[in-house]
Order: C-alpha cells, then structure tokens, then sequence
C-alpha cells in the first residue's frame, strides 16, 4: 500500500530543506516526507564538484531567515554551504524526513480523493513505489541534474585531448601543467578559470560575447563587525536586511539607468586590469545590465589570474574541435589538453515529470504562473522558483511560508482543494525576461505570468513580501472540495 502524508515536498536542497523547516513551525499537526533521488541532501551544492564551485550570491541572503551564517566569508565555497545545509537539516530533525534514492517519475491529482498519488523510482534497482499526499511541492530546482547543455561541435570526436561539461566534473582530473580552454562566460567559466589557473599552464576562456563581471571581497567587514558586537542572530538579521536593501537599490539604479551603470561596471573592469587591455573587446556586453544575471568574482580573482598571465580571455566563435586545441573562425588555433564546456544549464520546470489531473494529462507550461509559485487549473500543487536578481533563498522561503498559509485556511475552512483560476481580464507575457541563452532555450518549457497580481512575477523581494506574508489569499485562488461529513458509529 502507498505511504501517505499530508504534504509530499520533492527535493531536498535549500528549497525542500526549508520547506521541512516551515512545515514543522507552522503546520506541526501536518505530517510531510522529503523525496530526494539523490544519495544525499544539498541539491546543486552537492551535484556541482568542479573546482572552485561557489555561490555568487553572499551567504547573508542566501542563507535561511531562521538560521544564521556564521562563517567569515560572505562567498562562499560549495563545501561550506553543503556542510551549513547539512547542519541544519539535523538541527531541526528534518533529516529525519528525508527518503534518499527516491526519485519521483509521476503525479496524478484525484479530485474525489483530494490527493496526488506520487511515482517514485527507488533505491540502485528502481523498485516503483508510491505516495499519497494532500499536498504536493516541488522543490527540485529549476534545471535538468542528467545533463547540462551542451552544443554540437563540429570535430569533436578529432579533439585528442580531454573534454569536460562542469555538470559531471570527473574525480581525479590532473590539470596541472596542461593547456585549459574553457568555453563560456558565465558563474561556472568565471569560477573555474581562476582556480583551474593556480596550477594550470595557462587557463583561456573563451566567450562568444562578453558578459558583465563584478568583483566584490569575499568577507563582508560590516557583517564580521556586526558579529563581534552583538548576538549571532541579531547581526546576522541586520546584515541580512542591509543586503537586500543595497541589492533591490543597485538593481532599481541599474534598471533605470542602464547606461551610466553599464559605463560604470565596464570602469570598474578597465580599473582592475589597467588602461592597456581590451576592455571594449573582452568585457563589454551588448545587452543591458540585468538583462542576464551578472557575474560576480569575489576579491577579483579573475581579474588578478589575466594580470599576473596564468589565465586570457578570447572573444570569437568557434568553427570546429581539432586534434590540439579548438579553430577560431578567426582562423586562429586555441591550443588546449582539456576543454572544459561552461556551456550552461538545461532549464527544467518542476523536474520533468508528468502530472496528470483527473486521467487528464496537464502540462504546467500551457498554465499561468500564480505567485511564481502555483499553477492555473492544477490543484494543492507548488513550487520553489527563487530570484533571478537576487538570492534563491529569499523567495523561496518565502514561498514555503506561504504554502504553509494556504495549507492551514484549508484546514480552517474545511476543504481540501486549492485551486488557481484565471479571470478573464489577464494579459499572458513570458514567465521570465532574461535574455541569456540557457533561459530563452527553455522558455516554452515555463508557464506563462500575467500582466497584474496575483498572475505578475515581481522579481522583487519587498513586494513579495507584502504580497505573500501580509497579502490575502483569496484572490484568484478557489478553495473548493469540502471535507465529508463524518458519519457517526452506531452504538
């Protein structure tokens, strides 16, 4: 028989960890159980092994609200945040709730029995089991964990060398003393390149077009003086609201005026590497700032492996892999002994799962996005999507506090089904504006938003929290499915 909760969360990295969290604060009469497909918690900090993996947002924000981050540096390396997530999923005993090597395959919603019966694969062998649950949030990240992107290049099979995706890091790659090129500009190349360059002969990267580059310290001083004056808890909120303030000012600033503050950002670059380099050519985009996420290096690391010559940058296109090394369309030979392909991630909603409504399938990107969180037309269904200008966490523990809101008027007005439904007067637009490749690629695969609230993805913290922790719930959601009558037991 199907195990049943009442809450099925599906993923146990920062989204699901957190969700257990708020799950256990303001639903405690509920019971919940965590899928991870995964062997062990931590999501993208515990899929990613590539060297110098790390967040590009500071740890005061993509921290959780209800668990200080205490270690000295604001950016921080993967291993310390798997070890932050580890610690509180076993502080709070959500670990306990955690089923690993379950990887859920399918959902179907019955309406006669307000409930999602979940498909799950699990353990080495697959073995299919099911879950039944009255609610079901997805918190499995917002990209494909079998494979990153990767385009077609012509000769590949010629490349004598080694060729590496970030998504699938090999143990033991010896990269000391080897020529490394590393295709693209984004998070990843800029990460990799100037760790790879410490012990690399030279690290290029390679870029089709520039992307904008920012340094910051790792440590942030007023945060590290907080600390050192007052409780944990209490410099840690301070820092934390200091943080999303300067981060929705810089954004409003750069979105309002995008020429003074892309003029401003390539300055900074030319700063660091002096008036002699081709900054015009190598780290001047054409878009806007924030039309695709900036790239963040913590104490310019970047910046300082091109000054000292272990790491370059090229701006060109690629016409084919040769034996040593990769042709330019310009002609020119990029010669390498690995070839690591930062060529992006593959975007997928809710883990590519199938859900079925009633023996009907339903396709959640045909759907418009309530919230950024629930679907039209899809019951007791949710899910974790953060920020694309700001930290994951702050949505999404805004989002699992919500649920947690939704779920108790259920239980106070006696019904099981909440249920998203479009008015008539809604205009559909794309769910997200970026430009970047990784998301245009994929933009058929996420629902729509709608012109006004509760249909609009704001992108923007304050509102959110206005919308989602003070707003009501009512407004284009129907609450539906009233709990039977009980039937009394004859004597």
């Amino acid at each position: 028989m199907a195990e049943h909760f009442d809450v099925v969360v599906v993923g146990a990295g920062i989204s699901g960890i957190g969700a257990g969290y708020f799950l256990q604060r303001d639903c405690p009469d509920r019971s919940y159980v965590i899928l991870e497909g995964r062997e062990r918690l931590g999501g993208t900090w515990d899929l990613f092994r590539y060297p110098g993996i790390r967040s590009d947002s500071d740890m005061y924000t993509l921290g959780y609200s209800f668990k200080p981050w205490t270690e000295a540096k604001a950016i921080a390396d993967g291993p310390t945040i798997l070890r932050y997530l580890d610690e509180t999923a076993r502080e709070y005993g959500i670990d306990r709730h955690i089923r690993h090597q379950h990887r859920v395959v399918a959902a179907s919603w019955s309406t006669p029995d307000a409930r999602w019966t979940v498909t799950v694969e699990r353990g080495a062998e697959r073995e299919r089991v099911e879950f039944t649950c009255n609610f079901l949030f997805m918190c499995s990240g917002y990209y494909n964990y079998e494979a990153g992107y990767l385009p077609q290049f012509e000769g590949r099979e010629d490349f004598a060398g080694t060729i590496v995706h970030p998504q699938h890091w090999p143990n033991g790659l010896d990269y000391a003393g080897k020529r490394v090129v590393v295709i693209g500009s984004g998070a990843t190349a800029v990460t990799l390149v100037p760790e790879m360059a410490k012990s690399a002969a030279h690290v290029t990267m390679l870029q089709r077009s520039p992307t904008y580059i920012v340094a910051r310290p790792s440590e942030d001083g007023i945060a590290n003086w907080l600390r050192r004056k007052l409780p944990a808890g209490i410099a840690y909120r301070l820092t934390r609201t200091k943080n999303i303030a300067l981060g929705q000012f810089f954004y409003r600033i750069a979105r309002r005026k995008p020429d003074k503050t892309k003029a401003r950002l390539v300055q900074m670059v030319r700063d660091e590497l002096g008036p002699d380099y081709d900054v015009a050519t190598h780290f001047t985009p054409r878009y806007n700032p924030w039309d695709q996420r900036i790239c963040l290096v913590p104490d310019a690391d970047l910046f300082a492996a091109i000054r000292d010559g272990s790491a370059s940058v090229v701006t060109d296109h690629i016409e084919r892999f040769e034996t040593d090394g990769i042709r330019l369309k310009s002609g020119d030979l990029l010669p390498a002994d690995i070839i690591v392909t930062a060529t992006g991630l593959d975007m997928q909603l809710m883990g590519g799962i199938p859900f079925t409504v009633d023996g009907a399938r339903v396709d959640p990107a045909r759907s418009l996005g309530y919230k950024a969180m629930m679907y039209s037309d899809i019951p007791n269904l949710a899910s974790s999507f953060g920020y694309t200008n700001a930290s994951w966490t702050l949505k999404s523990d805004l989002t699992c506090a919500y649920v947690c809101r939704l779920l108790n008027a259920m239980k106070k007005r006696g019904m099981r089904q909440v249920t998203p439904r479009v008015g008539a007067d809604v205009t559909q637009e794309d769910f997200l504006t970026f430009t970047s490749g990784y998301v245009q690629r994929a933009i058929d695969r996420f629902p729509k938003q709608g012109d006004k609230r509760p249909w609009r993805v704001h992108q923007n913290y304050t509102l959110d929290l206005i919308d989602l922790k003070f707003g009501g719930i009512d407004a284009g959601m129907e609450f539906s499915n009233p709990e039977p009558a009980r039937v009394r037991e004859p004597a």
